[in-house]
């Protein structure tokens, strides 16, 4: 891979912060505060790294403006040293850029369209009346179902499957394993077994949508399950038939979504987290790790539900304390009806 060496007043300059030191040093990649060398860019955003700032060998420091009073050595203030890290980071990408080619290994119906400056990897087959926009990767055997559209310099990486009628935007990242298009878990009570309902519906995914590995979307069973604009899903999510995500939405990994769920604008939910069918959860709602949506989340905020680590023989107390509630809550009604019965004695 070839070196890529920046100026660090090149660097400040490309997002917009302030050099203070020295600007002409060379800064050739990034590196995390404790192991970073000389010719190395980090960065602070996390309070619990701050014990290492003044022992870093690091080149320079990317910190806000508080720290940088308190820094002798070189960095660029920003307001967001953690943005202005993500932005630089892009520099040094090892899949920045493609060479666009279509591998004669790739098997690709001849009513396809593909654009121009498309890299096809080898194994990739890719069905009838798909279209590929300019720009797009199309990794190592990844299956393209009939007519899916992918947008302009959208990346799949390699083993993703799209099944058919799967519409994906322009600049977005599926990475490997991921499933989409797969049908839902549409099934009908018969008697003694379950009826399969077909799933009739689609995908539609919008632009700059990030789609972490072994991810599945399942398609709708009439409309479509949509995603929409930047959205960010992280590894190992199950989003189930008819799901609605809302713009710039982030989920974290291990959480699952049931069918006709819509998930507005601008939230967040933590990893592990399970969220019920046919729910309404408004923009700008923040669901904490492992918690469990069960009704409609109708103000925005914060939600949280179940409990956090303690040591297990803390945790079997505390369940036996649940257990006794029913038992507990019952003695204390009765205590209560005994108390009014009491009360006009007493003030006789």
């Amino acid at each position: 891979m070839l070196e890529k060496t920046f100026l660090l007043s090149e660097l400040a300059e490309r997002v917009s912060g302030e050099v203070r030191g020295n600007g002409a040093l060379a800064i050739d990649g990034l590196s995390t505060i404790q192991n970073a060398d000389p010719s190395k860019l980090t960065f602070l955003a996390n309070p619990a790294y701050q014990k290492y700032l003044h022992d870093t060998k690091a080149g320079a420091v990317i910190l806000a403006e508080g720290m940088a009073d308190t820094f002798s050595g070189n960095c660029i203030v920003h307001k967001n040293p953690y943005l202005a890290y993500a932005l630089l980071s892009e520099l040094w990408n090892p899949l920045g850029s493609i060479e666009p080619s279509i591998s004669q290994h790739a098997s690709i119906d001849d009513s396809a369209k593909i654009a121009e400056g498309v890299y096809i990897g080898a194994g990739a087959r890719i069905a009838a009346d798909v279209v590929i926009g300019a720009g797009a990767f199309i990794g190592e055997n990844v299956t393209i179902g009939a007519d899916v559209q992918i947008g302009e310099n959208s990346r799949l990486y390699a083993g993703v499957s799209l099944y058919h009628g799967v519409t994906v935007g322009s600049d977005c990242t599926i990475q490997s394993g991921c499933v989409i298009g797969s049908d839902g878990f549409g099934f009908a009570p018969s008697g003694g077994g379950w009826q399969r309902i077909s799933q009739l519906g689609g995908v539609i995914i919008g632009d700059r949508v990030e789609i972490g590995a072994n991810t599945t979307i399942d398609r709708g069973a009439l409309g479509d399950t949509v995603i929409q604009n930047g959205v960010i899903l992280d590894n190992q999510i199950q989003i189930a038939h008819n799901v609605v995500i809302g713009e710039n939405t982030a989920i974290a990994a291990c959480s699952a979504v049931a069918g006709s769920t819509t998930i507005g604008k601008n939230c967040v939910v933590g990893g592990a987290s399970g969220i019920a069918g046919h729910l309404e959860v408004v923009d700008g709602v923040h669901i904490t790790a492992m918690t469990m949506v069960i009704k409609s989340l109708t103000e925005p905020g914060v939600y949280s539900s179940g409990t956090g680590v303690q040591p297990n023989k803390d945790w079997k107390k505390s369940i036996a304390r649940l257990r006794r509630l029913d038992g507990t809550e019952s003695r204390i009604k009765e205590i209560e009806k005994q108390i009014k019965l009491l009360q006009p004695k007493a003030e006789d």
